[in-house]
């Protein structure tokens, strides 16, 4: 279950108030002591109220002197470096939300520009109500699109020629392995038709009329047989 958020308000029930004020201040003595035995920093705490003739002060009287006095010795610059009041706070929130609103701001002129662009290149007539500022900012957005385009394309150049080199590279091996294979086998059907002509000539010795089969080679296929009658 989450807590319910705390509202920062006076509170004007003086019961209430001094309920919560002892509460509270029993909690911060808790807290800075646990953050310099953690951290091995010293620090101290002076609670004054309006009904207490002294101040309450965390860890001592002495504890407390002992750190304003390291604390009075630090120059004044240093001192001051990273402390706020409230108006130095204000200043700065105020430097920030400018800053955002600014960033917010082109942010939505540039969206603005793009979809004038996207008009102008779907229609002919976008143009001509243009007027000289959004002509400005247009061109500046074109320039800055081809720029991103151009460093696009120069980032992945490096990585297309590498792919098409692999690619080429591939395709030449196959090619080659295809051409082994193609020339072994021309030369396996060379040699056995080779052998079955001698053998249908060492046949012809005895026999008279014989059927000789004579090889063409051809480009397609790697070979043709005709028949031819030898007497």
């Amino acid at each position: 279950m989450t807590r319910k958020k705390l509202e920062l308000t006076y509170i004007a029930s003086d019961s209430k108030r001094n309920a919560t004020l002892k509460k509270r201040r029993n909690g911060l003595w808790k807290k800075i002591n646990e953050i310099t035995t953690l951290c091995g920093i010293e620090a101290c705490a002076i609670i004054s109220t309006p009904d207490d003739l002294q101040p309450e002060v965390w860890p001592s009287h002495l504890g407390v002197q002992k750190v304003l006095y390291k604390f009075s010795r630090i120059p004044e610059m240093e001192k001051s470096k990273k402390m706020f009041n409230q108006e130095n706070f204000l200043s700065q929130s105020i430097i920030k939300a400018k800053e955002q609103l600014r960033k917010l701001r082109n942010e939505n002129r540039k969206k603005e520009m793009s979809l004038l662009m996207f008009q102008c290149l779907s229609s002919d007539n976008s143009s001509n109500n243009v007027n000289m500022t959004n002509l400005s900012d247009l061109s500046w957005l074109i320039d800055l699109t081809l720029k991103e385009i151009d460093q696009n394309i120069t980032k992945n150049q490096p990585q297309q020629d590498a792919l098409v080199t692999t690619n080429g590279g591939e395709a030449m091996k196959g090619e080659n392995t295809s051409l082994d294979s193609h020339v072994q086998g021309m030369m396996q059907i060379t040699m056995d038709a080779m052998q079955k002509q001698n053998l249908a000539m060492d046949s012809i010795n005895g026999s008279g009329n014989l059927m000789i089969p004579t090889i063409e080679f051809g480009l397609s296929n790697g070979m043709v047989w005709n028949e031819h009658y030898l007497h």
